[in-house]
């Protein structure tokens, strides 16, 4: 018998008590902890994900024939798009790479046809999912984040303890943020980031979606996983990070020679009560739900962090959820606040960097 799946309607997603209230007072102290690491700094990075390990082109092969149940949105039919991968890191500072810390994937797929979600990017050509090396946020929701950050804004004014806060300011996929509970001793806080995320091959993680998203018909996760044998070769292989620029260096070593296949997954909510909407601190159990295969993403071998490519995805390109087709909304209030605080902290970036933000529409404007 074939699961059942959970179709997207009014009341799968609840508003939040006070939740509007709480998602402007947590963009509000993001954008101060923002300008706070301008100064230290004096270019505007991320909030989060600030530091890149490798830019990547490639190609997203959607499988043809795929159940009703998976061809949905930009999933209906099989079709090649040019993608554009940002490997990344959480903190929202630059920091040596030996300090443990989430892992990220943002994958921006060009050439997606229809309107998509944000008015100012109705006629885009882009579709965003963003990803992470964990099944959960634990701050899952919109209330518990509120707190955190204002406890990171908090922490990050105390010179000693600017790098622990700052680890958690890309937070929202982060396991050190169960342990906090007051502003005393980092100590305890950095030792749970590096039980949770050891120093592993970034390119032999699996990655998840930060929450739920809508799944055209459905609701779901999407995952990323490794499909070609030298990539499951590197799965859970621990590494010697002790360089400041250690993640970086194996992604350009690896991809020198030699390229790769993930495969784009998605994971389908049967019962919200398990699989929740509106606490993304919940994982949802693969025994009830496994991930399902939806397509490959295909990267030769090249340059993954040229000057010129670095700067193009650093500073110029936004990857953002809300790129999205509204057959793929982010869905739960951690996502909700995620849209005030992607859209201001872009806004400001691009601004401080003299760099206006674009949209590709071509695949050959990320250069070589």
């Amino acid at each position: 018998m074939s699961p059942s799946y959970v179709r997207f309607a009014d009341g799968v997603e609840e508003i939040q008590p006070n939740e509007e209230q709480l998602a402007t007072e947590t963009v509000e102290s993001m954008a101060r902890v923002n300008r706070l690491m301008f100064e230290k700094h004096r270019h505007a990075i991320r909030d989060a994900h600030a530091k890149s390990h490798g830019i990547l082109r490639g190609e997203l092969h959607i499988y043809p024939n795929l159940p009703e149940h998976l061809a949905q949105g930009m999933f209906k039919e099989a079709n090649v798009y040019p993608v554009i991968i940002r490997l990344s890191t959480s903190p929202g500072a630059i920091q040596p790479d030996s300090q443990p810390a989430v892992k990220g994937f943002a994958l921006k797929i060009i050439g997606v046809e229809g309107k998509k979600f944000l008015p100012e990017e109705a006629d885009a050509l882009t579709q965003d999912f963003l990803l992470v090396n964990d099944t959960i946020i634990p701050t899952g929701d919109v209330k518990s984040y509120h707190d955190m950050q204002l406890r990171i804004e908090k922490l990050a004014h105390g010179p000693e303890l600017l790098q622990t806060a700052i680890n958690k300011v890309g937070v929202l996929a982060d396991k050190a943020l169960e342990v906090v509970q007051d502003l005393g001793g980092p100590k305890k806080e950095v030792n749970m980031v590096v039980q949770a995320h050891p120093n592993r091959h970034i390119l032999g993680e699996t990655y998840t979606t930060l929450g739920a998203i809508r799944y055209g018909d459905y609701v779901a996760k999407m995952g990323v996983a490794p499909l070609s044998e030298n990539l499951k070769a590197l799965a859970g292989k621990e590494m010697d990070v002790s360089e400041p620029g250690a993640y970086r260096d194996m992604v350009v070593d690896f991809f020198r020679t030699q390229g790769a296949e993930y495969e784009l997954r998605a994971q389908l909510c049967t019962d919200l009560q398990a699989m929740p909407v509106e606490d993304a601190s919940i994982d949802w159990p693969q025994d009830q739900s496994p991930y399902q295969a939806l397509g490959k993403l295909v990267l030769p071998a090249q340059d993954a962090y040229s000057p010129a490519r670095r700067v193009f995805a650093d500073d110029v390109l936004s990857f953002n959820p809300f790129h999205c087709l509204p057959e793929h909304l982010p869905l739960g209030s951690i996502n909700r606040v995620r849209i005030k605080a992607y859209e201001s902290s872009a806004a400001y970036r691009h601004h401080l960097n003299a760099q206006p933000h674009r949209e590709p529409q071509d695949i050959n404007e990320l250069p070589d």
